[in-house]
Formats: C-alpha cells, sequence, structure tokens
C-alpha cells in the first residue's frame, strides 16, 4: 500500500507535518497523518521537532528576545542572511531544503506560535486588568464600609449630645491663650462627660492637654485624665469618666503623663456649671 511504500523522507520535507502542527490540514488529512505517525517512528519524531521550534519561536518572539528572530525563521526555513552586506535585510538562498508547500507549513506553523503568544499575552492583560479592578472594588467597598461606620458613630454622638439630661458646660480661654475654648457635655446621671475640644491647639512635643473637676470654695482640683491621642482624633471629641460634684471644668498643659495638680499658669481653658454656682 501506499503507507508501506511510501517514501518517509520525502514526506517529512513536503511541509505537511507543518501543516498538521498549525492545524491547517482538513480532518481527513490529520486522521492520515496520525495513522501515519503511529506506524513511523521518524515521522512521529519530526512532529515532536516542530512543535518544539514552535515554542522556541514564540518565546524568542516576546518583546523581550526579539533581536534574533527573523535569523532563526530563516534558518529553519533554509535560508541565510547575508552577513556581507552592510544592509542586514537582505537574505540569499543557500540550498533550501525543502518546496514552496514547507515554507507555507512552517509560516502557518509560526504564526499559530506567534498567535498563542498573543493569546497568552492578551489573557495576562485582562487577569491583570481584572485583578486591578478587583483591588478597586475591594478599597471602595472598605471606604463605603468605613463611610457607614462613622455616619452611625457619629449619629451616636449626636444623640447623646441631645440628651435631655445633658448639661452643656462651655470653657473659655484663658490669660495669653484667650483664643482657646472648649466645651464639656456633662450627663450627671450617667457620671460621664463628652468633651469637645476642637478649639484648642495642638500640645506641644512632650505636653498634653489634662482635664479638671473643680470645686470653687476653696479652690479643689481633681483630674479626669489627660488626652493623650488629642493628635491623633480627627473630631477631637474625648469620653471621660466624672463622679464628682463638679462646680466648674479646667483645662491645662501639662507634662507627659499628667501631674498631680493643675498648672495654673497653663491653663488654657476654664467654665463653670452654671446650675451649680449659686
Amino acid at each position: 500500500s501506499y503507507l508501506n511504500n511510501m517514501d518517509t523522507t520525502a514526506y517529512i520535507e513536503s511541509g505537511v507535518l507543518e501543516l498538521y502542527v498549525a492545524g491547517a490540514l482538513t480532518e481527513e488529512e490529520n486522521k492520515e497523518v496520525h495513522k501515519l505517525m503511529q506506524q513511523y517512528p521518524e515521522i512521529l519524531q519530526e512532529v515532536l521537532t516542530i512543535e518544539a521550534a514552535i515554542v522556541k519561536l514564540t518565546a524568542e518572539a516576546s518583546p523581550k528576545r526579539s533581536s534574533g528572530i527573523f535569523d532563526l525563521i530563516l534558518s529553519r526555513l533554509g535560508v541565510a542572511r547575508d552577513s556581507t552586506r552592510e544592509d542586514n535585510n537582505v537574505v540569499s538562498i543557500a540550498r533550501p531544503r525543502y518546496t514552496w508547500v514547507t515554507y507555507t507549513g512552517w509560516a502557518a506553523a509560526i504564526m499559530l506560535g506567534l498567535g498563542l503568544l498573543w493569546t497568552l499575552d492578551q489573557n495576562h492583560t485582562i487577569e491583570t486588568e481584572m485583578s486591578r479592578v478587583e483591588r478597586e472594588k475591594s478599597a471602595l467597598e472598605l471606604e463605603i464600609e468605613n463611610s457607614n461606620k462613622h455616619l452611625v458613630a457619629t449619629q451616636n454622638l449626636l444623640n447623646i449630645l441631645r440628651d435631655k439630661n445633658m448639661i452643656s458646660v462651655p470653657l473659655g480661654g484663658q490669660g495669653e491663650f484667650a483664643n482657646s475654648y472648649a466645651k464639656v457635655y456633662w450627663n450627671q446621671e450617667e457620671n460621664s462627660i463628652y468633651l469637645d475640644a476642637q478649639g484648642l491647639p495642638d500640645p506641644p512635643e512632650g505636653k498634653v492637654y489634662q482635664v479638671w473637676s473643680l470645686k470653687l470654695n476653696p479652690l479643689t482640683p481633681t483630674s479626669l485624665g489627660t488626652l493623650d491621642d488629642f493628635d491623633s482624633d480627627d473630631n477631637k471629641i474625648f469620653a471621660l469618666s466624672n463622679d464628682n460634684v463638679s462646680e466648674a471644668f479646667g483645662i491645662t498643659l501639662e507634662p507627659e503623663g499628667g501631674s498631680a495638680a493643675p498648672t495654673m499658669d497653663q491653663l488654657y481653658t476654664l467654665g463653670v456649671v452654671q446650675n451649680s454656682a449659686s
């Protein structure tokens, strides 16, 4: 039969195998090549060689390694560049091994390889874009979540400050700190105060604001604590406990850690509780 008596060398050099690798044959022709591959080891080996060449050519065609791709294709087709000419685009024929069918097959195979490279590059681009979109989506969702939490916290704070049991005590600037101001919101039933310290400047390095509950006669100060995170607190509203019978509130600037008694020449603000002053 034709399969038993065929010249495998001539068949290999016909270019049919390149077309087979490139997927350019009909279904019937593909079946014939597959049958020959099973029957003739040299044909199978040639197909494997062609596939390996396509992988190499595809890799060489990438942007980072494109300088030698033209020479690789020419050498695989049996065509040599004329190195004696200054114009490196001039090529000469050096005993071509194959017929025009071979060139067609190799051209189709190379185009297949380059097409695979382009597809892989496009897939990578799409994956990168999807990853970027996913990151932006996650960041937006986190921003929305934080905004919602901020709105809830703000609403809760407003509800607290508007409580009918809340006493409002304005604290005015004192002495050379006349431009400073603050306000205390005191819930006597819950023994708590909310201090709005937005009107205070940022404390110098190594210093903290300290809040005092005061009895006026005789003047008796009781520390309610220091505002250690003043710089990092955006809204400058601080919750403090106060179970004292307070007649006034004051804020002084003290060394870090606070002081046992207020430094009076560093008294920034002072305010009297109106319903306690008589």
